[in-house]
C-alpha cells in the first residue's frame, strides 16, 4: 500500500504538471516581486523541481532523495529570484505555495499525505527551500558589501580634491609668509599642516587602492531638495582656484544666478567637483568653464563643464565613465572620478555623456530630470 501511494502521487504530479504549474503560477503572482513576471521568468526550475519530486516519490532510501535534486538547480533558481528583485520571505513562499498545490492534487484523488509521501514531500522541497535561501542570502549579503565598499572607494576619491587645494594654499601661504618677519611658530604650524594633508593623502590613497576593482552599481538614498546652482558651482570654483592656478589655468562660472535645480546638493556638488578637476588636470594654460541651463521638461537642466585642454584620445572616449579605465599618459587619468559622475547622475535618473570640441578641448554634459510631477 505504502509503495502504491508513492507511485500514485508521482504519477498525478506527471499526469497533472500543467495545472500544477498553473495553479501554483496564479497564487505566487500574488507576490509583490512576482506580479508582472512572464512565465517563463516566474517558472524558472519549477517545472524542473516537479520532474525530481516524482523521481524521488519511486526511490527506496532515503540516501539518494537529496540526489534526485540535479546540481545547480535551486541554487539558480535562488540568484534569478535576486535579479527578480525578491524578498527572501518570498522565495520561501514560493515553495510553500508549491507544497499546497501537491497537497490538493492529493486529496482530490484520495491519497492521505502522511508517512513515507509526507516525508519524501517535504525532504525535497525544504532541501530546494534550504539551497535557494542560502544562495538568495549569500548573493544579497555580497550586493550590500560591495555597495558598502564602493561607496566608501568614492568618497575617498572625493577627498583628494579638496585635500589638493587645501596642501597648495598651504604652500602658498609658506611662500608668501617666507618673505615677511613672521612669528615662529607659523612655520612650525604650515609644516604640521602639510604633514597632515600628506598623512590623510596616504590613508586615502590605500582605500581607493583597496577597491579599485569594484564591479556593482552603488546603492544610495537621495536627499533631493531646490537649491541654487550658481553659488554651488561659485564655491567649487573658489575652492579649486589653488589648483587651476599651479596650472595657470582660469575657471569661469558660466552657470545663470537665478537658476534653480531639484537634486541631492551634495552628490551634485560631487560631480561637479571631479568633472572640474578633472577638466583642470588636462586643460594646462587654457580654460574650464561651467555651464547651465533650462530645457523643455518642466524643472530638468543641462549642465556641462568644458575645456580648452587636450581632449580625449579615441579609444578612450566611449568608455571614460567605465571604473579602471584611467589615461596611459597621466597618473591617475579617467579613472574613478567619472565613474562616480556617471553614477551619481544616473541615480537622480539623468543622463551624461562627453563630446569632443573644437578646435581642442572636451565637453561633460549631464542632465537632471527635476522634481517628478
Amino acid at each position: 500500500m505504502r509503495n502504491n501511494a508513492l507511485e500514485t502521487l508521482a504519477e498525478l504530479i506527471e499526469r497533472d504538471n500543467e495545472e500544477l504549474l498553473t495553479r501554483w503560477r496564479g497564487e505566487v503572482r500574488q507576490l509583490a516581486s512576482a506580479k508582472h513576471l512572464d512565465t517563463p521568468t516566474l517558472n524558472d526550475h519549477v517545472p524542473i523541481l516537479l520532474v525530481e519530486l516524482a523521481a524521488a516519490l519511486r526511490l527506496s532510501t532515503d540516501v539518494t532523495i537529496t540526489q534526485s535534486l540535479r546540481e545547480g538547480s535551486p541554487p539558480a533558481h535562488g540568484l534569478q529570484r535576486v535579479l527578480d528583485g525578491f524578498e527572501l520571505d518570498e522565495v520561501v513562499a514560493e515553495y510553500n505555495i508549491l507544497r499546497d498545490c501537491v497537497h490538493d492534487i492529493a486529496d482530490r484523488n484520495g491519497i492521505i499525505l502522511q508517512g513515507r509521501p509526507f516525508h519524501v514531500l517535504n525532504r525535497v522541497l525544504d532541501g530546494a527551500i534550504g539551497m535557494a535561501v542560502q544562495t538568495f542570502a549569500t548573493r544579497k549579503a555580497l550586493e550590500v558589501q560591495h555597495r558598502r565598499e564602493e561607496y566608501l572607494a568614492f568618497v575617498a576619491h572625493d577627498l583628494r580634491t579638496p585635500l589638493n587645494a587645501i596642501s597648495l594654499s598651504a604652500r602658498v601661504l609658506e611662500m608668501k609668509l617666507a618673505q615677511q618677519a613672521t612669528p615662529s611658530e607659523v612655520p612650525r604650524m604650515l609644516n604640521a599642516l602639510q604633514r597632515n594633508v600628506r598623512q590623510l593623502d596616504s590613508l586615502v590613497r590605500k582605500i581607493i587602492d583597496e577597491n579599485a576593482n569594484l564591479q556593482t552599481e552603488l546603492g544610495m538614498k537621495l536627499e533631493c531638495r531646490a537649491f541654487d546652482l550658481w553659488p554651488l558651482v561659485e564655491a567649487l570654483v573658489q575652492d579649486l582656484h589653488p589648483v587651476a592656478g599651479t596650472s595657470n589655468t582660469r575657471l569661469m562660472n558660466q552657470v545663470p544666478e537665478d537658476l534653480v535645480v531639484f537634486a541631492d546638493a551634495s552628490l551634485i556638488t560631487r560631480v561637479f567637483q571631479n568633472l572640474i578637476a578633472n577638466a583642470i588636470k588636462y586643460t594646462p594654460h587654457g580654460e574650464v568653464t561651467i555651464t547651465a541651463r533650462e530645457v523643455e521638461s518642466p524643472g530638468a537642466v543641462e549642465c556641462w563643464v568644458s575645456d580648452t585642454g587636450a581632449g580625449i584620445a579615441d579609444e578612450l572616449i566611449d568608455k571614460v565613465f567605465d571604473k579602471g579605465e584611467t589615461d596611459p599618459e597621466t597618473d591617475g587619468g579617467l579613472g574613478l572620478g567619472l565613474a562616480i559622475v556617471k553614477t551619481f547622475v544616473e541615480g537622480h535618473g539623468g543622463t551624461v555623456s562627453v563630446e569632443r570640441q573644437l578646435p581642442a578641448g572636451t565637453i561633460f554634459r549631464f542632465t537632471l530630470p527635476g522634481k517628478a510631477q
